[in-house]
């Protein structure tokens, strides 16, 4: 009778451990876990991270850190930790919690335009996935890179077309850029080259082009207008004379760093750049900025016209006055820059 009594208490005490053990999993696997009023909260996990580097970024988020780590350790996430950005939503339990961030990366959207170097574009780009801009901008002028694919620093930037992406978080840099090289090609259809061809244009003129034109007016309506002008200049001959060129030489010097040109002066005309259509026939040795796809196209569909100048228009701000003879463009610059003058605009 006592050896029964001795074995009943032990098989009570075994279903009671028993019991706590079978609680205690379950409560790591399924009760929720969350210790935040948000619908979800975000992690963001970098290649090669280890367990410790996920794990503080989900303390603050769970209620007990402790049954995840064990949870954790036991699914074998400790040491398969996977890179990407997650969504913890409010709720989930442990179980649900190491699902997610082991398999549901979550892309991002990633938007740019209206860059004017590779070196901002980098900037821009680190501040919304892993790669940093060094990486960044180190992949996009690898000299192999450029020279298989045709391209130079100069040009470069021509290739990646501003628009919204969808990208992961943990995209590396040559990543980034070999997706851009992508879209960028299936941009050049057959079409779109012949259209090019049409003009005597290359796709890399074309888009160092559509950057003047872009610089020169954001009018979507107004810019197949402006590309027809500097297209009727490059087939006389005529030196495309553009603005922007200038102040995108000047940016260049020392002097004008971190300042802003308002007004292209006479001393503009005169520094010694490649950059600079005043004083050098042709196209620049690249774009002077990222174009819009607006550009672009008003590049490879311009308006046919006769114009072969035009200026600013001080009545319709963002516009500009077109005309056919230098004595009547001479007559819109006068107004315009009597505009200037009387806005306290100098330089």
């Amino acid at each position: 009778m006592y050896i029964k009594k001795i074995l009943w208490a032990v098989a009570v005490i075994g279903l009671v451990i028993f019991g706590a053990i079978a609680y205690y999993i379950y409560s790591a696997m399924f009760q929720p876990n969350t210790n935040f009023e948000t619908e979800k909260e975000y992690i963001f996990v970098p290649t090669d991270a280890n367990y410790m580097q996920v794990r503080q970024q989900l303390e603050p988020l769970l209620k007990d850190i402790g049954s995840f780590d064990a949870l954790a350790k036991q699914k074998k996430y400790t040491s398969n930790i996977k890179a990407g950005r997650f969504a913890i939503s409010k709720g989930m339990n442990n179980n649900e919690i190491i699902n997610t961030i082991r398999s549901k990366n979550i892309p991002l959207k990633i938007a740019f335009n209206n860059q004017h170097t590779l070196e901002d574009l980098a900037g821009r780009i680190s501040r919304q996935i892993e790669a940093d801009s060094l990486s960044l901008l180190k992949a996009m002028t690898d000299k192999d890179f450029l020279n298989k694919n045709r391209f130079t620093k100069a040009t470069a930037l021509g290739m990646y077309l501003p628009d919204t992406y969808e990208f992961f978080w943990n995209t590396s840099a040559e990543g980034f850029r070999d997706k851009m090289l992508a879209r960028y090609n299936r941009f050049w259809n057959e079409s779109r080259l012949a259209k090019a061809k049409e003009l005597n244009l290359s796709p890399d003129e074309v888009m160092t082009l559509a950057s003047i034109v872009h610089e020169e007016s954001k009018q979507a309506d107004e810019q197949p207008r402006v590309a027809g002008v500097y297209l009727n200049r490059l087939r006389i001959g005529m030196p495309l004379q553009a603005d922007p060129t200038l102040k995108f030489a000047a940016y260049q010097l020392p002097k004008y760093k971190n300042t802003v040109i308002r007004r292209v002066l006479n001393i503009h005309k005169e520094i010694d750049s490649p950059y600079n259509t005043y004083k050098n026939l042709g196209l620049p040795p690249g774009l002077i900025a990222m174009p819009d796809l607006s550009a672009i196209k008003a590049v490879l569909n311009p308006e046919k016209h006769n114009y072969l100048y035009f200026a600013a228009d001080a009545k319709r701000l963002g516009y500009h006055k077109f005309a056919k003879t230098l004595a009547q463009h001479n007559n819109n610059a006068r107004e315009y820059q009597r505009y200037l003058s009387s806005q306290g605009i100098n330089r």
